[in-house]
């Protein structure tokens, strides 16, 4: 029987994430048939290491946010020769660090958003770019500490203030229209889904994990056009940052003055959530694929560099 180790939890925002993530996860390996080891991921390194110990045939990575999404704890399982589900350190570095991403992205020739890295100071001061437009971390996921700032907003300074993110927070045009999403597996995009923020005018932190939180509508009902547009730059970028497994692709599509309208690529999701509320889950199931089925799929293609 195959022995696989969960990573779960960690220590980034994104920790209560990670945990009903592993909890799903290890549930439905369990129910295919692999022999299960549970690891709860704190601020102890060396104990994370001490329960790989002896080495399983495959880690399930669960993890979120930085330091588990981040290619540092790929680093430590290609270190020890573990073969690890998801993608590798150099793609995943590269994900997390939206501004690197957005530059790989740039040069493969596909549509992102306007912006820059802005320094908090300058943010505090004034309005960087014209309004409306977000503000957001380099280095978070899942929407944390995401604001967007709108004309007759004077949210702006307080924002800056009260920002714990780094020296700069990246700035980008605020594209209009719809939140649309494709996952990625292996070389193959699923479907695009559009996502219905129930509470709030974006998708952000709640709307992707509180019960009831979004609508999702899959397939979504956009121009034909557009809808290849977004399976294809989603594959696009899955090659172009290196990526392999699971991943998934987050796009703003704009058609208020008319379809097939502008489809613009946010980020590259290369630990898709495995929530109850999770994306590429409700895409694979929509593709015939069971939960148990989709997590022994991504331990069947779990590699290192070792």
């Amino acid at each position: 029987m195959t022995r696989v180790a969960v990573l779960y939890g960690g220590i980034s925002a994104e920790r209560e994430v990670s945990l009903v993530s592993g909890e799903k996860v290890i549930a439905a390996l369990r129910a295919a048939g692999f022999d299960v080891d549970p690891i709860e991921v704190g601020h102890d390194l060396a104990a994370v290491i001490a329960a790989l110990t002896p080495k399983p045939d495959a880690v399930f990575n669960a993890l979120h946010g930085r330091f588990g999404e981040d290619g540092a704890i790929q680093g430590v399982l290609d270190w020890l020769e573990i073969p690890y589900t998801h993608s590798g350190v150099r793609a995943s570095a590269l994900a997390m660090d939206k501004v690197a991403a957005k530059a790989v992205f740039m040069s493969a020739g596909l549509p992102v958003a306007r912006g820059r890295m802005v320094p908090i100071p300058e943010l505090e001061a004034a309005d960087p770019i014209p309004v409306p437009y977000v503000v957001k971390p380099s280095n978070e996921g899942s929407s944390v500490g995401v604001e967007i700032i709108r004309g007759g907003d004077n949210r702006r300074a307080e924002i800056a203030r009260a920002w714990k993110y780094g020296p700069s927070a990246l700035v980008e045009e605020y594209i209009p229209g719809r939140e649309l999403t494709v996952g990625v597996m292996g070389d193959r995009a699923l479907a695009v889904t559009e996502i219905l923020a129930q509470a709030n005018s974006f998708y952000d932190y709640e709307s992707k994990y509180a019960d009831q939180g979004s609508r999702h509508i899959v397939p979504a009902a956009v121009h034909p056009e557009a809808y290849a547009e977004a399976m294809d730059v989603a594959v696009a970028a899955h090659r172009a940052l290196g990526c392999r497994g699971a991943t998934r692709c987050d796009f703003r599509y704009d058609d208020t003055a008319g379809e097939p309208g502008r489809l613009v690529l946010l980020e590259i999701n290369t630990q898709p959530g495995l929530t109850p509320t999770s994306l590429l889950p409700e895409q694979a199931a929509k593709m015939g694929m069971s939960f148990p089925q989709l997590c022994t799929w991504m331990v069947e293609n779990a590699a290192c560099r070792g």
